[in-house]
């Protein structure tokens, strides 16, 4: 599998899970105090809609799914339509599974890959300082409504910006702008814990 192929199988699940579950109760939106609350997060769970814009095609490709979260490091993210199709992050460990085909990869074989995980991990951890290292991130509004932009600091990276904004503990919508041009927005409705 390409690596290219990877990251675009990756970022749409990974970036989505950063702050799924977050929790809103003061007003005015610190970035460590997100950071603290994303901390606590043990799982959560939501549905998605996300729309590819990609150059070479007239119109967005759209999908939609599921999303998980369970603590400390799994990471799951299963579209529904068009295609069924999974892709699970366990530890270091990449499944990706289309109909009945699966694959198991190594983040090890994909460097590229590992910096994009490391910091979700980092997030999810209230590990600012981790995240700090790899992105320059920039968080305003409020806790009722909030916006996180995460820009590389590494000016090679494949990604040129993501951008997320929620309201009180729900993460609305997720936009993630690759150095490409080619972009994806993806609406993200939390689903209430079992």
């Amino acid at each position: 599998m390409s690596r290219r192929r990877l990251k675009s199988l990756l970022l749409p699940l990974l970036f989505p899970l950063l702050l799924l579950a977050t929790s809103a109760q003061a007003s005015d939106l610190k970035l460590a105090e997100l950071m603290g609350l994303l901390a606590q997060t043990r799982s959560a769970r939501a549905t998605f809609v996300e729309q590819k814009f990609i150059a070479v095609l007239d119109k967005p490709v759209e999908s939609s799914g599921e999303l998980a979260f369970t603590a400390p490091d799994v990471l799951e993210k299963r579209t529904l339509q068009p295609k069924q199709e999974a892709i699970t992050l366990r530890g270091n460990e990449i499944t990706l599974e289309r109909g009945k085909r699966s694959m198991i990869v190594s983040l090890q074989d994909y460097p590229d890959a590992a910096v994009f995980v490391e910091s979700i991990r980092a997030t999810l951890a209230g590990d600012q300082k981790a995240l700090e290292s790899v992105w320059r991130v920039e968080a305003d509004g409020t806790l009722a409504r909030w916006t996180l932009r995460l820009t590389p600091i590494n000016a090679n990276a494949y990604v040129s910006r993501i951008r997320m904004q929620g309201t009180r503990n729900d993460v609305k919508q997720i936009e993630i702008e690759q150095k490409d041009g080619d972009r994806s927005v993806m609406t993200i409705t939390r689903l209430p814990q079992p």
